[in-house]
């Protein structure tokens, strides 16, 4: 029998990509655009969804900056949106997808394994560690089956603006390209590989909470990717670093993807050097 699946957050850069798999899939899939359209934050909405076998929590409000500024409207919107999916889950008997973020804070040993302990450097981040401890609490208490994935660094076409990569190609037709700081090394991992890690985890037979990295096992510095886009744009922009630290700022992550590559069979597809052009191309192809 066909599954009905919910997916929050369908409007977003994830979310897009992840409806079409899923239909491609012939999956039959409940779309949640936005806070503006459905307020998953009124239990009595959440409760007039119809029933689904499955819940893919994506919605969230996630710029950092922003969450600095006003902490209270992210712990609000966040917390409060999972528990009501989650009460929608318990009471549906649905499994639970839960799409968390980089939690571990400043590394203690790289890579990073899920026993990392988590530690959050932001009020964005703080609320996916409560959301994070609802659903193993709803595992416990109620014996809800739960994933939580925990992508490091996601990119791909069309993501939005005020992220590095499409800034960085943003400036590639300029005569400088300015950005903050050279030094962060991140863990890069394209779209189409985190689509693949959630269409796994709806067919996970897995009982509990279970919950898994989803990165590429390598890391590259801000000034290492400027040097990969530049060779495949041929721009010849200059580059400037403003040579700012942002608060709270990590200088290297890499995921251990060892336990979603055993218990799920993931593996990412995409190198980042493939997934730069491919995600340069499309900025061309939409000029």
């Amino acid at each position: 029998m066909m599954k009905r699946i919910l997916v929050s957050g369908s409007n977003g850069f994830i979310g897009k990509n992840l409806c079409q798999a899923l239909s491609r899939r012939n999956y039959q899939v409940i779309q949640i655009p936005s806070s503006s359209e459905f307020d998953l934050c009124d239990i009595t909405n959440v409760e007039n969804l119809p029933d689904v076998d499955i819940i893919i929590h994506l919605a969230a409000k996630s710029y950092i900056p922003e969450s600095f500024k006003k902490p209270s409207i992210f712990y609000q919107n966040n917390v409060l949106s999972t528990l009501n999916l989650l009460e929608k889950s318990r009471k549906n008997q649905s499994k639970f997808i839960f799409i968390s973020s980089y939690v571990y804070g400043i590394p203690q040993y790289l890579p990073i394994d899920e026993k990392h302990q988590r530690s959050a450097l932001n009020p964005y981040t703080q609320s996916k560690v409560i959301c994070e401890d609802l659903c193993h609490a709803y595992s416990r208490d109620f014996g809800l089956n739960s994933v939580i994935l925990r992508p490091f660094n996601v990119y791909g076409p069309n993501q939005l603006s005020s992220f590095l990569l499409p800034s960085i190609i943003s400036q590639l037709n300029n005569e400088e390209i300015f950005l903050q700081d050279s030094r962060p090394k991140r863990d890069y991992i394209f779209i189409d590989d985190l689509v693949e890690a959630i269409l796994l985890s709806v067919d996970l037979e897995k009982e509990g909470c279970n919950s898994y990295n989803v990165g590429s096992g390598s890391s590259y510095s801000v000034s290492e990717l400027v040097d990969m886009l530049i060779h495949i744009s041929k721009s010849t922009a200059k580059i400037r670093y403003a040579n700012i630290e942002r608060k709270g700022e990590v200088l290297n992550t890499i995921a251990d993807i060892k336990k979603i590559n055993s218990d799920l069979g993931w593996f990412p597809l995409v190198d980042l050097h493939e997934g730069l052009i491919r995600t340069f191309n499309s900025t061309k192809n939409n000029e």
